[in-house]
């Protein structure tokens, strides 16, 4: 028999890893259950971006400090709206609404419960990615006077290894100038299989089946510091209405803090991406990009300018940041806009040059001298329109069908071989052009398009430097 130490480190074990919703969804419906279910279920999915990048800047205790302090905040949400979370695996977490453990729809059959599971899914993943922003500013509010104790301890010690990454000198520049957690998230809804899974002593509440796949890919596919839900998720909130309320939400909360985002649309706010499978051999699925920071504009445009101002890796990462938002007009219009008033001179006569050769040789034979061009494409093109031919010219690229060529009716032997030779020579050269002209953009058009962009930021700052040393001689 166990003594009374025994039996009072098991209560802490269970206590400690049972989930407590899980526990007291049990104790109120009287008995574990023992059948598995098919319910409509929403499902959600949190990765942190680039955190390989970051932990290698943290010791073995400090990564375990950092994540606990940013799941304990992300558990925060889903206590409050009901949901579960489901596991947690290493950097990315799921977790997800409705079946019989929440008790919002534990008495409701699928049709009646959708609606409510959307909407409580959908609010949860755009309060996740503000709850996150707050989290790098060491801000609790979103905790609304419910943590615990044990909560504020993993928050504060988590806040304590932020602040001493950022004001640690032997780390990268652009880090220490700006470290913080970003995260990706999706989310899907469908019918899954809802049960106790595995054997015994072992045993997890969870959820199966395609929907989770789904939900999955969403996250994979979903923008960083941003959101991404499936077509199903997506007619579910439109029908509940609250598309268009979250639309005029996020309109008026811009609005109030002066961002340009004030005026987005819905189909801007809501984004339709076509999300392309490899291994289901290129099928493709409507899924809807969505915004959730009001502030992101004005936000990237401030982060980008102190990069700048760090060095030749302080560029390089504002970069990665122009050329993951290039299709965004609302944050590069911010950005360049930002770099102007900083006294960068943006010379994009040579981006115009590689992208639209045509478009800049009329210029040339109009006999204009190169400061001439450079104002010119300037006056005519802002750093927005320049990104969006960039990706128009890469949309081209992106044209998988295969050559087609016709092989002909069987009549013999000699004759079907010498005309199928001729159709597979036909293909090859066909797709060896395709091969060619991809590799032209991807080697020679893409990066130089960001290379200067690099080179008029990299201007600016050496020559801010030597300034400083000539004031300072």
């Amino acid at each position: 028999m166990e003594n009374q130490a025994e039996q009072e480190l098991r209560r802490q074990i269970e206590e400690f890893y049972l989930p407590r919703q899980l526990v007291d969804a049990i104790f109120e419906t009287g008995e574990i259950p023992s059948v598995s279910v098919l319910r409509t279920v929403g499902i959600g999915f949190i990765d942190i971006a680039d955190y390989s990048y970051l932990s290698r800047f943290l010791s073995a205790a400090e990564n375990q400090a950092l994540l606990n302090g940013l799941y304990t905040a992300f558990n925060s949400v889903l206590r409050s709206h009901g949901g579960y979370l489901n596991k947690i695996e290493g950097d990315s977490l799921m977790f997800h609404y409705g079946g019989p453990i929440d008790p919002s729809t534990r008495g409701l059959d699928d049709d009646a419960a959708a609606p409510e599971v959307a909407r409580k899914l959908f609010r949860s993943c755009v309060e996740m990615q503000r709850v996150c922003s707050l989290f790098n500013q060491a801000d609790v509010r979103f905790l609304e006077n419910k943590a615990s104790p044990q909560d504020m301890e993993m928050l504060d010690n988590a806040f304590k290894v932020m602040e001493q990454i950022r004001s640690t000198a032997d780390v990268s520049p652009s880090l220490s100038a700006f470290f913080q957690i970003r995260i990706r998230i999706g989310a899907h809804m469908g019918k899954v299989i809802v049960g106790s899974f595995g054997p015994v002593g072992a045993r997890q509440w969870d959820v199966i089946g395609e929907p989770v796949i789904t939900a999955k890919r969403m996250e994979q596919t979903a923008p960083v510091g941003g959101l991404r839900i499936s077509k199903e998720l997506y007619e579910q909130l439109e029908q509940a209405g609250e598309v268009d309320a979250y639309h005029a939400d996020f309109q008026r909360k811009a609005a109030e803090i002066g961002s340009s985002f004030d005026q987005v649309s819905r189909e801007e706010l809501f984004a339709k991406r076509g999300v392309t499978i490899a291994e289901k051999q290129n099928a493709k699925f409507d899924s809807f990009s969505v915004q959730v920071h009001p502030d992101l504009p004005n936000t990237l445009a401030i982060q980008v300018g102190r990069l700048c101002d760090t060095g030749e890796e302080g560029v390089s990462r504002a970069l990665d940041i122009m050329r993951y938002h290039r299709g965004n007009r609302y944050v590069i219009d911010a950005i360049e806009e930002r770099l102007t008033d900083m006294g960068v001179e943006l010379r994009k006569a040579p981006m115009l040059r590689a992208i639209l050769p045509k478009a800049y040789d009329r210029l040339v034979e109009r006999g204009l001298s190169e400061e001439e061009l450079d104002a010119k494409v300037n006056e005519g093109f802002s750093l927005f329109e320049i990104l969006i031919r960039l990706g128009e010219y890469q949309d081209v690229l992106k044209d998988d069908e295969s050559v087609s060529v016709d092989v002909g009716t069987f009549n013999s032997y000699d004759q079907y071989l010498s005309q199928t030779r001729r159709v597979i020579e036909q293909r090859h050269k066909g797709e060896r052009q395709k091969a060619m002209q991809r590799a032209y953009f991807y080697h020679v058009v893409f990066p130089t398009v960001f290379e200067s962009l690099r080179a008029s930021i990299l201007e600016y700052y050496y020559l801010g430097h030597e300034l400083e040393a000539v004031e300072s001689a």
